[in-house]
């Protein structure tokens, strides 16, 4: 019998424990599937939903390949541009904020503060800071720009701080040898590590403002969001299939171009 075998023979045997975890989930699982009511299903919804499927799979072709403002092209490039300019705001915003918040920078009871200020930027939805901003500035994208910019801070900062955190500080000593002043510090010892590190996370959280600029529009916050709502309410299941084609095949060039170039700088 070898050592791993006698590990697990000695190991504790929590039967009771497993079996109690079991009891619950199974009890959870019943709860949420007692509260689907099939029964309030009536045949015009199911006529509803096979015209949202054929909707869908059959789109409008000219409104799909229109390149006027009405388009879904320049919807299209109305969304990305809210998301990069409202990433790249937010980004820069929360470098500061991060750094606020990073342990190994600035007292504890500073980054405490500050780490309790972006929980709270994070805990608002978006579309209540879309609803918010748009009271403000006026429906249009300017408004979704805004959004996008507050909702990517709480995120970015608190990946930032990771990075911060982890610095190899050892590096700093020998910059403090050769008499090196701050500014050569931070330019030569701070930024070429979080460069990447940084440029890597904004990518990433650029995948995801799409998603959410797509949305805001809901709220009249630019986009593509408000066609797509005005069709759905017009129950033009055409248009709403041109517009969720355009969006599919949107989201997945940015998938594989923003895997591409992070996978690049993650690998250096």
């Amino acid at each position: 019998m070898n050592d791993i075998e006698k590990q697990l023979y000695v190991a504790p045997k929590n039967y009771a424990r497993f079996l109690m975890y079991v009891v619950l989930i199974t009890l959870l699982l019943g709860w949420t599937l007692s509260t689907l009511q099939f029964s309030q299903m009536e045949a015009s919804n199911w006529v509803i939903a096979k015209n949202i499927l054929t909707g869908i799979v059959t789109p409008d072709l000219n409104l799909l390949f229109t390149f006027t403002s009405k388009g879904v092209p320049y919807l299209l490039v109305e969304t990305i541009a809210i998301a990069f300019l409202g990433t790249i705001i937010g980004a820069l915003l929360a470098i500061p904020l991060a750094f606020l918040s990073a342990s190994n920078v600035v007292p504890k009871p500073v980054a405490f503060v500050t780490r309790i200020i972006l929980i709270c930027i994070r805990t608002v939805p978006a579309l209540v800071y879309g609803l918010m901003l748009i009271r403000v500035t006026g429906p249009g994208p300017f408004a979704g720009v805004l959004t996008i910019a507050l909702v990517s801070i709480g995120m970015l900062a608190k990946l930032y701080v990771d990075a911060i955190e982890d610095l190899d500080t050892s590096i700093f000593e020998s910059m403090n040898s050769i008499g090196c002043t701050t500014f050569e510090k931070i330019r030569y010892g701070i930024v070429p590590q979080l460069f990447s590190i940084f440029l890597s996370i904004m990518i990433y959280r650029f995948d995801m403002n799409l998603r959410e600029a797509s949305i805001l529009g809901l709220v009249g916050a630019g986009g593509i969001g408000a066609p797509l709502i005005f069709a759905m309410n017009a129950y033009r299941w055409n248009e709403v299939g041109s517009i969720l084609i355009g969006l599919v095949v949107l989201i997945l060039i940015v998938e594989v171009f923003s895997n591409k170039v992070r996978n690049k700088l993650i690998r250096g």
